[in-house]
C-alpha cells in the first residue's frame, strides 16, 4: 500500500529557515562584500579582488597571532581531555552521590563567559586578589599585566576550570552506555584496571570523545571573551588570539576590507576542521555498524 507523502511539515520548519537567513546569511553576504571592495564613505565600494586576503595572509601580524592561537588550543585538548576522562572514571555512576556530582560539575558551565573571566581577573590582581595577593605576600612575583608567562597560566587555568566539565560530562556519558556484560567479561579474565580502560572503555568512548575534541577545538580556537576581560590581550600581545586581533581590526583600527577577509579565512578554517571531525566520526560510525 502506498503511502502519501504531506510535506505541509516544512512550513513549520519555514520561520526557521527565515531567522537563519535574516540573522546569518544576510551579515555574510556583507562581510564578503568588504572582503572584495574597498570603500572610502557614502556607500560607494571599489573592487579589489584579492587585495584583501593577500594582505592579510602575508601579514605577520596575523602569523603570530595564528600561532598563539594554535598553541593555546593544543594546550587545552591536552590538559582537558585526559583530565575530563580522568573525572569521569572517578565519578559515582549511579546513586545520589552521582547525581549531586553531575550537578556540581555542570555549574562553571552556566556561569557567563564575562563573568568567568572577571572572576579570573580579580582573582589574580596582586592588590586584592586571593591568588595574586596571597602570592605577593610570599614574596612571589605574579603580574598578569606585566608578566608572559603568568598571564598564560591564568588563562589556560581558568579556560580548563571553565571546561573541563563538558569534557568530562561527555566522557561520563560514553561510560553509562557501556554495557555491564563487558565488565563481567573483564573480571572473568581478571584484566587489570589499565586493560579495562584500553579495551572497553577508551573504545566504547571515542564518539562521545571525539565531540568533546571538536566542541573544546572550535570553543578554544574561537575564545575572545574570557581573555579579553582577564588580560586584554596582553602584555603587549602575549594573549592576542585571532578573534582579539580581528575585533581589533574590525573596531579598533576600522580596516574592515582586512577584517572581513580575516573572519571569512577564520570561518573556512572552523568549517574544514568541523568537517575533518564530522568525516572521522562518520567512519568510526560505519566501523562499529559493522
Amino acid at each position: 500500500m502506498d503511502k502519501t507523502q504531506n510535506n505541509k511539515a516544512w512550513f513549520l520548519v519555514l520561520p526557521v529557515f527565515l531567522l537563519v537567513a535574516f540573522s546569518a546569511v544576510l551579515p555574510l553576504m556583507t562581510v564578503v562584500n568588504y572582503a572584495f571592495n574597498d570603500t572610502f564613505g557614502d556607500n560607494v565600494f571599489y573592487w579589489v579582488g584579492l587585495e584583501w586576503f593577500e594582505e592579510v595572509v602575508t601579514s605577520s601580524r596575523m602569523h603570530e597571532a595564528l600561532g598563539r592561537q594554535l598553541l593555546f588550543s593544543a594546550i587545552i585538548l591536552a590538559i582537558e581531555v585526559p583530565l575530563g576522562i580522568a573525572v569521569a572514571l572517578t565519578l559515582p555512576k549511579r546513586g545520589a552521590w552521582s547525581s549531586l556530582c553531575l550537578v556540581l560539575l555542570a555549574l562553571p558551565l552556566l556561569i557567563p563567559w564575562n563573568v568567568v573571566g572577571t572572576i579570573w581577573q580579580v582573582f589574580a590582581r596582586i592588590d586584592i586578589g586571593l591568588l595574586g595577593a596571597t602570592l605577593a605576600k610570599m614574596g612571589i612575583e605574579f603580574n598578569i599585566g606585566q608578566n608572559t608567562l603568568d598571564a598564560w597560566l591564568i588563562v589556560i587555568t581558568m579556560d580548563v576550570w571553565h571546561w573541563t566539565s563538558l569534557v568530562a560530562l561527555l566522557a561520563f556519558a560514553g561510560l553509562q552506555s557501556i554495557p555491564e556484560a563487558y565488565y563481567q567479561a573483564g573480571r572473568i579474565d581478571q584484566a587489570s584496571r589499565w586493560a579495562v580502560f584500553r579495551y572497553i572503555e577508551l573504545p566504547k568512548m571515542k564518539g562521545v570523545l571525539l565531540i568533546a575534541v571538536l566542541l573544546r577545538f572550535m570553543d578554544s580556537f574561537m575564545i575572545y571573551t574570557e581573555p579579553f576581560v582577564v588580560t586584554g590581550g596582553g602584555p603587549g600581545s602575549a594573549t592576542t588570539f585571532l578573534s582579539i586581533d580581528l575585533v581589533k581590526m574590525a573596531i579598533g583600527q576600522f580596516d574592515l576590507g582586512p577584517a572581513a577577509a580575516f573572519s571569512l579565512m577564520y570561518f573556512l578554517v572552523i568549517l574544514l576542521v568541523s568537517w575533518v571531525f564530522y568525516t572521522v566520526m562518520t567512519h568510526l560510525d560505519k566501523e562499529e555498524a559493522r
